[in-house]
């Protein structure tokens, strides 16, 4: 009876443990798009003027270099040291980026919090998928699956609403010092459940036993040591700097550097004072060493490798205008260098005892399948992301930019429910007949809004082309998840799973790019045959007139994204019926009944 009662116990702490990762997840997801109306006074606060709007785009890639760059590498620490310890460190790095971005004073800092941001709020997503391939069977993975999908999408609905809701009351800085606090309170909570959840989240139990019991006093001393002395360099309280004695610890030793001076150096020096003790300690606040352990098992050459490779194409696509170019002027030299990382990355694997990717780990078809189709569904996801909203600024909200980010909620408000939907129907039906119909119901979606014209927004009609098209968006995502993690072995489900979310990634900043400049051919074709402005604006009627035409030709640039991006979601659905093809995860595969005999 008690054995019963334990195990429904320690079934209780896995789903709770699983909502706490879930909701790490949602809150990470969110600040991805915190930064979309708070980004002006980010700028501001860092002494980057308003009118230099490109100087911004180190903040928003940053995160995504960060998100994205490590991501193969952290999906591997979790095969190797358990979920639930990434986890934690995940939210760790979360939290220590919010940190630095809400004490953050010039570019270089802000950017550097964002990417710690972006490291962690990546590392969240493989551990958390994972952890649901962890707790439950084959057959029953559909509907957790699809939650975790469902509250990753939440968080582009409340990330900029939290974002506006802070700003209402505060600075941008309190968006991140909330991120802290929360980060930290999930941090708590996830490690406080992992012992009662241990045994279903592929912790070891020597893991477990080499926790230290007491608290590493003198770690946590020069921890605060550390976080002390820098919140003074970033600080820089007045009162101090006006002192004749403590205002000497802020004299530059050379240039006008803030690291350059003796409070900077004292920070530096107990910061290596802290990793040192780390190190060498018995049982330290941080097992450093442990740590560098698990990253040279996990093919730290490999995974510095593939992330200058991913760094290549996110930095040659994200630093562009797409108003004016598929990639940024240095663009080529930065695929370039991800070409020759990616072949050298692909030598590497072949000869390394213990690979970040192991040999075969994607060899099956539906496994490597999913990275497939998971790239064109976000090449296709991204153009609703970004041209709904412009439609709305082109058409109906010309002057407001709330309202039209606003009309893609009615699409992000649907994508959840799809996702949870997604993943109840696995349970009956294959995932590639389940992705299908939910990218051709996206197809659909986009088809009706190239019916779209300059009043239609206003009209109900509209809202079925953004349900349609995010409800099968959310079918889509349970079941390419459900098929990578159903063929795969057990110990690289965080990486292949992590490989998944860079594909979809990657298809995101390759899909915007491209379909961008389907667009604009579409629009200067269009605007040829619009008569100069000092033909047509001889009065305000007449400029109305010569305002309308052009809009027209916007117009018809979104409807060509839009149709480009029905041609992805319909060559997703293609692949899925193909790849997926005889794949069910209603029940229990051979090699899952054979691996428990």
């Amino acid at each position: 009876m008690s054995d019963v009662a334990g195990q429904v116990e320690v079934s209780r702490a896995s789903r709770v443990l699983l909502a706490m990762a879930a909701v790490a997840v949602a809150f990470a997801a969110a600040d991805t798009y915190v930064v979309v109306l708070a980004l002006p006074d980010m700028m501001t606060g860092v002494g980057v003027p308003i009118d230099q709007l490109q100087r911004a785009a180190p903040i928003v890639s940053g995160f995504l270099l960060g998100y994205v760059a490590m991501l193969p590498l952290i999906g591997r620490i979790a095969d190797l040291r358990g979920r639930v310890p990434v986890l934690v460190m995940s939210l760790v790095l979360f939290a220590l980026g919010s940190l630095i971005t809400t004490l953050a004073y010039d570019m270089p800092s802000i950017v550097g919090g964002r990417f710690l941001q972006g490291v962690g709020g990546g590392g969240l997503v493989p551990a958390t998928l994972a952890l649901v391939a962890d707790l439950y069977p084959v057959d029953r993975r559909g509907i957790p699956l699809g939650v975790v999908s469902a509250v990753q999408e939440i968080g582009s609905v409340l990330g900029p609403l939290f974002g506006a809701a802070v700003l209402a009351v505060s600075d941008w800085r309190a968006i991140f010092a909330i991120n802290l606090a929360v980060g930290l309170v999930l941090a708590a909570a996830i490690r406080a459940l992992a012992p009662r959840a241990s045994a279903s989240t592929g912790e070891e139990p020597e893991q477990r036993a080499s926790r230290p019991r007491v608290p590493d006093l003198v770690g946590v001393l020069l921890l605060l040591a550390t976080f002390a002395a820098g919140a003074i360099v970033f600080l820089r309280p007045s009162g101090l700097m006006r002192d004749l004695t403590w205002g000497q610890l802020f004299i530059p030793y050379a240039g006008d550097g803030r690291w350059l001076t003796p409070i900077g150096t004292i920070t530096v020096a107990v910061l290596v004072l802290l990793l040192a003790w780390c190190w060498f300690a018995p049982r330290p606040l941080l097992d450093l060493r442990g740590w560098v352990r698990v990253l040279v098992e996990a093919d730290l050459v490999g995974a510095l490798l593939l992330a200058l490779a991913l760094g290549g194409v996110i930095l040659a696509f994200a630093t562009a205008d797409p108003k004016i170019e598929v990639f940024s002027p240095r663009g080529r030299w930065y695929l370039l260098g991800a070409v020759v990382a990616a072949a050298a990355f692909a030598w590497h694997v072949r000869r390394a005892a213990n690979p970040l990717v192991p040999r075969g780990a994607l060899r099956r078809t539906p496994a490597w399948g999913a990275l497939l189709v998971s790239f064109f569904v976000g090449a296709a996801l991204i153009a609703a992301l970004i041209d709904i909203p412009l439609f709305a600024r082109t058409t109906v909200y010309p002057d407001d930019q709330l309202p039209a980010a606003l009309v893609l909620v009615r699409f992000l408000l649907a994508l959840p429910v799809g996702a949870v939907a997604g993943g109840y129907l696995i349970r009956f039906l294959s995932p590639g007949v389940v992705t299908a119909v939910g990218m051709l119901m996206a197809a659909a979606g986009f088809v009706l809004m190239t019916r779209w014209g300059l009043t239609t927004l206003e009209e109900p009609i509209a809202n079925v082309a953004l349900v349609v098209g995010g409800l099968g968006f959310g079918l889509a995502l349970a079941p390419v998840n459900a098929a990578l993690l159903a063929f795969t072995d057990d110990d690289v489900h965080g990486v292949a799973t992590a490989f998944v979310v860079v594909s979809r990634m990657v298809g995101m900043l390759i899909g915007i790019s491209a379909l961008t400049t389907i667009g604009l051919r579409r629009y200067y074709a269009e605007q040829k045959v619009v008569p100069p402005v000092q033909e047509v604006c001889d009065g305000r009627s007449r400029c109305k007139e010569f305002s309308d035409l052009l809009r027209v030709a916007g117009i018809a640039q979104e409807h060509a994204v839009f149709w480009g991006a029905a041609g992805c979601a319909v060559v997703a659905a293609v692949l899925a019926l193909v790849l997926f093809r005889g794949v069910r995860v209603d029940r229990v595969s051979t090699r899952e009944v054979i691996s428990t005999h």
